[in-house]
């Protein structure tokens, strides 16, 4: 046996509130790897309810890797959420259409941050907001309650509103060995048998295991 099966909606027999998250998506602009899971009570099929203003028209993604723990009500804020703030109003006249259509904004009017980006083994607490075309770095930590409105590097934890760098979880080096490990894209065979080195941050054990 070598891990749990990622296609399994509920890897966690009788415990139907965690749920391996790729599983239960049907927006094709959210991409979402394997054993990333979503721990709701009112069941991880409700996680999509929580990427905001996520319109197909703009074409923007959600992106998120592997091994990803994203706690409740955890909200993605897309770039449909943005107005145009270069004009007197901010007011989005144009969409109620009955003459006011005529102040649409030219392309490039409305600000358009990028995709979204979580990198793999990010673990993302309750009730934590992620802001427009924020890019999050392999490891990092999000604390409770944050909003997250820059990117944040690898293997580093953030809280605060606006969120800010608390500290790196290692040294600098072991950072950039584990970055170029990237043992998140082992086979479930090689990572089965290093689990403990991964838990232990036994980084002799996986750079043998290379």
């Amino acid at each position: 046996m070598f891990g749990p099966n990622p296609n399994n909606k509920e890897p966690m027999a009788g415990f139907p509130q965690v749920g391996y998250l790729k599983n239960f998506i049907t927006n094709e602009n959210i991409i979402v790897g394997d054993y990333t899971y979503y721990d709701d009570p009112d069941g991880p099929e409700n996680f999509e309810k929580n990427v905001l203003y996520h319109f197909p028209f703009i074409g923007d993604k959600l992106i998120i890797g592997k091994f990803c723990a994203i706690a409740k009500d955890v909200k993605f804020i897309m770039n449909g959420a943005n107005h145009k703030a270069s004009g007197f109003s901010s007011y989005p006249f144009y969409i109620f259409g009955n003459g006011w259509e005529k102040a649409m904004p030219k392309e490039g009017d409305l600000p358009f941050k990028g995709d979204t980006e979580i990198g793999n083994d990010v673990w993302i607490g309750y009730d934590a907001t992620i802001m427009p075309g924020v890019k999050i770095g392999h490891g990092a930590i999000v604390a409770s309650k944050s909003v997250v409105t820059k990117n944040i590097a690898p293997y580093s934890v953030c809280g605060g509103n606006p969120a800010v760098h608390i500290k790196q979880r290692f040294e600098q080096t072991v950072i950039d060995e584990l970055l170029r490990l990237e043992w998140w894209n082992w086979s479930p065979e090689k990572i089965t048998a290093n689990v403990d080195a991964i838990m232990g941050c036994d980084l002799s054990a996986l750079q043998r295991a290379v």
